[in-house]
């Protein structure tokens, strides 16, 4: 097989991941808080929500502004992203798309908000809020971009947009890989450690390969 025959495989297979991933924590993860309540979770252990459990009425409902407009934009972005769709279907990346962006401006808000009150303290509020801020201002510069007609410009947003949609994911994956290189720490420790490290590095790695992605498809297309 060539190099250039395996590209598409690649794209495809990382396609998938990306949609597959992306569905299976825009439905698990904020699964347990729309069923039940965060003093309940609290009690269970579940440190993220005893640090939310007994906050203000408006902390907590940005709270869940937040999870569940984030999870119901993960689980709709991969449609965004499928160039089938946009080639055959695009009254449906239309109309996701009308859904998806006031979400995001919506769920980064409730970020905003929340990510002052972060678990991970200081470094919480500087990494999650500034996520927040990009997340809803790359969102707000995709629908301008295809308002005046600049596709190109359209779809390098798009691409940052989800690199950073997809922190949701990447955050649970990097937990998931810290915390069980603490050998011999206690859970909770080892969760708040790993904790602190990920509100930079659950989206700045993301970024930067969509950056580079999105240049070399503008390259790619230049070059056609």
């Amino acid at each position: 097989m060539t190099t250039i025959q395996a590209r598409p495989r690649r794209r495809t297979a990382g396609l998938w991941w990306l949609a597959l991933s992306a569905a299976a924590i825009a439905v698990f993860a904020p699964l347990p808080y729309l069923t039940d309540s965060l003093h309940a979770l609290a009690e269970d252990d579940t440190q993220l929500a005893a640090n939310y459990a007994d906050r203000a009425v408006w902390v907590r409902a940005a709270f869940y502004l937040h999870i569940t407009c984030g999870g119901v934009v993960l689980l709709l972005s991969p449609v965004q992203l499928a160039s089938r769709v946009r080639a055959r279907i695009p009254r449906l990346h239309r109309a996701v798309g009308r859904i998806v962006i006031p979400l995001i401006v919506l769920g980064a808000a409730g970020g905003l908000v929340i990510s002052w009150f972060s678990l991970a303290g200081p470094v919480g509020t500087a990494g999650f809020g500034t996520l927040a801020v990009l997340w809803g201002s790359f969102a707000v510069a995709a629908f301008r971009a295809i308002r005046r007609g600049d596709v190109g410009a359209h779809r390098r947003w798009a691409i940052r947009t989800f690199a950073l949609t997809y922190a949701g994911v990447t955050l649970r994956l990097w937990l998931g890989v810290l915390i069980p290189l603490q050998v011999g720490v206690d859970a909770e420790t080892a969760f708040t450690r790993a904790y602190h490290l990920v509100p930079f590095l659950c989206w700045v790695p993301n970024l930067l390969v969509a950056e580079r992605y999105a240049r070399a498809s503008t390259s790619q297309q230049a070059a056609v």
